[in-house]
């Protein structure tokens, strides 16, 4: 088989279960931003500080693929067979969440991205996170979408942002805060 095809040449693509639709379609945009966040999981994934933590980031790139496969089935089609995301899933990112915030100080300030490069992985991947849940929104508002999709990029999210502050502490990095002028 090719990876080309042709087919999109056009400027349309398939969504499972065959129907045609424009490449700038929401639902296209919204499982594309949800493979560039993959992406962006992957990268965080391969830092040597995470190798304890890369099962756990690769049962997101999972779940990622799971709400990435939702999105790209045509609506209503229900003989497309695909996995589904489960309310463990929500509890399992919460549970870590919960787990991290044990070893880090309480948050009082605004945390301004940076401080080193693993933890600017974090925050770009968490802002992916927040942009993709912005597109499942949108497609949401024209189109009917799971729940728990928002709800699992909404949990996702957070747990990038408390990664980030941990990472920041296991690599000895202070946490620049924000200082608004006054």
């Amino acid at each position: 088989m090719k990876i080309y095809t042709k087919t999109g040449d056009s400027g349309t693509t398939s969504l499972l279960g065959g129907r045609r639709v424009l490449k700038s379609n929401l639902r296209i945009d919204a499982y594309g931003t949800v493979d560039e966040l993959n992406s962006f999981i992957g990268l965080l994934k391969d830092q040597e500080i995470n190798q304890k933590r890369g099962d756990l980031l690769k049962e997101v790139q999972d779940r990622l693929f799971t709400i990435g496969a939702t999105l790209a089935t045509e609506p209503g089609n229900e003989s497309v067979k695909r996995p589904d995301l489960h309310e463990e899933d929500l509890e399992l990112l919460e549970k870590e969440i919960d787990l991290m915030e044990k070893e880090l100080p309480v948050l009082r300030n605004f945390i301004l991205p940076g401080g080193h490069q693993v933890v600017s992985f974090c925050h770009l991947a968490r802002t992916v996170c927040r942009r993709t849940e912005r597109c499942v929104i949108a497609l949401m508002e024209t189109e009917p979408v799971d729940d728990i999709i928002v709800k699992y990029l909404n949990r996702l999210s957070d747990y990038l942002f408390v990664l980030g502050r941990l990472i920041a502490k296991e690599l000895e990095v202070e946490e620049v805060t924000w200082k608004p002028r006054s």
